[in-house]
């Protein structure tokens, strides 16, 4: 079994990466979410815009207008399917982030269930190496006494 020292570096270089990682999760969660946002205000201002479309229609719109309206309209939702792919994107990444930083934090909870192991091993040898010294020292104190 590697040595106590051995495997508090490993703790410790396993804990450096689950920091890491963990930055890079909370980095990816507030890109994601930040991406969320941004097609919420996109998908709102095209329904605020297609009110003021409806509103025009009711209140009769030149010819140009209503181009000028279809084409905008064509224009934010062309920019609400490329967000949306931003956003399918960005779920992936916290996804893979996710993933990276259970992968470092179940090695890291590994190297101190072996290093929790390794304690106890240790424990027990001196517990009976303990044990071992105080039978011999009585069975001396037994030996001298029947003398």
């Amino acid at each position: 079994m590697a040595t106590t020292s051995a495997l508090d570096t490993l703790i410790e270089l396993a804990t450096k990466e689950t920091d890491e990682a963990t930055k890079r999760l909370g980095r990816a969660v507030r890109t994601h979410d930040e991406a969320q946002q941004k097609l919420g205000i996109l998908e709102q201002y095209r329904d605020d815009y297609a009110v003021r479309f409806q509103n025009g229609l009711t209140a009769g719109l030149t010819a140009m207008s209503y181009r000028n309206f279809q084409l905008f309209i064509e224009k934010i939702d062309s920019a609400i399917t490329g967000q949306q792919d931003v956003v399918r994107s960005s779920q992936q990444r916290v996804a893979e982030a996710r993933a990276a930083w259970q992968a470092c934090e179940r090695k890291r909870m590994s190297y101190g269930t072996l290093a929790t192991r390794a304690r106890q091993t240790e424990q027990l040898r001196e517990s009976r190496r303990d044990q071992k010294q105080t039978d011999e020292h009585a069975s001396r104190i037994s030996f001298y006494k029947q003398r």
